[in-house]
């Protein structure tokens, strides 16, 4: 399987302003040595060589994910605002059949659907997975007037809508499929996929407390040995507190998760709007300390940024 990250935020798009752009670039300046510049090769170097968080930016869309299995199918994790950048790709539009799978039906993870360029071509297949019965209904609704001009029905007469029940498995080309419920206003499914004995899971928008961790007796399989998962990580630990039961985790209750299911790769997800890249640098670091101080080695922590990639 390959992954790849289209929008990454939580709760709204958040670009980059401008004031963030100039402290980016004074901070690159007051790092540069004579020696940085003397030639193309050192410039290159210098730039390959700053730290993730000036050298690039984690990005402002909001929760849009690829996945592609081993015969090229495609699948969509959400129809953030990422399924836009995700629908110019030349690849995305040469797939014509498109796996939609909907974690919940919240502004942030619809709200690109109207601007996904194959849902207008009429020759385009679209199926979206869900937990209700409503998708359809749901979805036309956010683009009738006077919210949005073109009509869901405008777009390619080849769509399906398929509900999908807590604990279900579905199988799409080789490629098996599962889901699980968990703890977020109004519900969320997390999505698991597995292939060649790989499983990636994408958690966004959950709630996570001790008793999902794993104890004596839990049997759940569905995050256990996962070799990554795409894990909401919206708040720190004093905000979990603070905005207990709006629905989104802390580094450090995913880390001990992770550390209980003994999954393999952790890429935090769903980022605060408030959160600048210096800000999420420091997050990952600090989950990467809490890791080392409690001797687990068997788990690797990233953040997740628009435009990476990794295979499975």
């Amino acid at each position: 399987m390959d992954i790849q990250f289209w929008g990454v935020r939580g709760s709204l798009p958040t670009p980059l302003s401008p004031l963030q752009f100039r402290s980016k670039i004074s901070a690159i300046i007051q790092r540069i040595t004579p020696k940085d510049i003397e030639s193309a090769e050192s410039r290159e170097q210098f730039i390959q060589n700053l730290p993730e968080y000036l050298g690039s930016t984690t990005g402002g869309n909001t929760a849009c994910v690829e996945v592609r299995n081993k015969n090229g199918t495609l699948f969509i994790l959400d129809a953030g605002s990422g399924i836009r950048v995700l629908g110019k790709e030349a690849s995305c539009k040469k797939a014509g059949v498109y796996h939609i799978f909907l974690s919940h039906f919240h502004w942030d993870h619809i709200c690109g659907l109207p601007f996904f360029d194959p849902l207008f071509n009429p020759n385009s297949e679209i199926h979206f997975y869900s937990m209700s019965a409503d998708c359809e209904k749901y979805l036309t609704t956010q683009m009738e007037s006077p919210y949005f001009p073109v009509p869901l029905k405008s777009g390619t007469k080849n769509m399906h809508f398929h509900q999908v029940a807590d604990g279900e498995t579905l199988e799409i080309d080789g490629t098996v499929i599962s889901c699980k419920k968990m703890s977020h206003p109004g519900g969320v499914l997390c999505w698991s996929f597995s292939e060649d004995g790989r499983k990636f899971v994408y958690a966004s928008d959950v709630e996570l407390s001790p008793e999902d961790n794993r104890w004596p007796g839990n049997e759940d399989t569905f995050f256990l040995n996962a070799d990554a998962v795409v894990l909401d990580a919206q708040y720190t630990e004093v905000e979990a507190i603070q905005k207990a039961n709006w629905g989104h985790s802390p580094f450090a209750r995913d880390v001990d998760f992770a550390r209980s299911w003994n999954i393999h790769n952790v890429f935090l997800f769903h980022h605060e709007p408030m959160y600048h890249d210096k800000k999420l640098d420091q997050l990952v670091q600090a989950a990467r300390y809490y890791l080392q101080y409690s001797g687990e080695t068997a788990v690797n922590v990233f953040v997740a940024a628009e435009n990476k990639a990794f295979h499975l």
